[in-house]
């Protein structure tokens, strides 16, 4: 029904509205507008504020997950599962979450055989006529990671930055240049430098939430006032 602020909408469940959790601190200004189908997780903790989570919208015949802890969880488990990455020439046998590098702290670091690697995982739920694009905000914290990452590659590291889509049926990701040009630029910098650019999609249903296929990402810089 409605979205008064970051952390809660307003939501209509069996005819009477509900105040839920969103699990995502980002505008989803194109998703989370009056009279949209939504999916809900439910608690049955009394210490909650609010009994609902806000999980999943439907977005024309789209299912888009926007839980933003859910892209480390997925990746976390395909990792696991598939115990590779383009660019490893072992199979994967540890896989260390929030790990530290100097001063900063990166998603994963991941061990196979003598190579060491850190990646950041990026969600997207922006999707524009097909096209999946990040940050839907401007993110200072997501340039950030870019640089240390590739100070980490320069070291002898292999990095990577991997946008989970939250979604299917997108034709590839590309940098949101017109909502952050700083973060573009530092992203097709990074590629340069030799950071491993990746995407893969999701298989989104109501209740689960499943990395699929890679898709491609195009760091082709656009006219952003076109």
């Amino acid at each position: 029904m409605k979205r008064p602020n970051r952390f809660t909408a307003h939501v209509m469940v069996d005819g009477k509205e509900e105040i839920a959790h969103v699990k995502n601190t980002g505008r989803c200004r194109e998703l989370l507008v009056p009279g949209t189908v939504v999916y809900l997780q439910v608690h049955d903790i009394s210490s909650r504020k609010t009994k609902y989570s806000l999980v999943t919208v439907k977005k024309g015949g789209l299912l888009i997950n926007i839980d933003s802890q859910a892209p480390n969880k997925v990746m976390q488990e395909y990792l696991a599962q598939t115990k590779g990455l383009p660019g490893l020439n072992n199979l994967i046998s540890r896989i260390k979450p929030e790990a530290a590098y100097g001063s900063s702290r990166f998603d994963f670091q991941v061990s196979a055989g003598a190579q060491q690697a850190f990646l950041e995982i990026k969600g997207v739920t922006l999707e524009q006529d097909g096209i999946a694009k990040f940050p839907d905000a401007p993110t200072e914290r997501g340039v950030k990671h870019i640089r240390e990452l590739m100070e980490a590659a320069g070291k002898g590291f292999l990095a990577y930055v991997i946008f989970v889509v939250q979604m299917k049926g997108i034709k590839y990701v590309t940098p949101n240049d017109r909502t952050h040009r700083e973060f573009g630029l530092a992203l097709r910098e990074a590629y340069r430098a030799g950071v491993n650019i990746l995407a893969y999609d999701c298989c989104v249903k109501p209740d689960e939430l499943s990395i699929d296929q890679p898709v491609p990402v195009v760091l082709q810089e656009f006219d952003i006032f076109s």
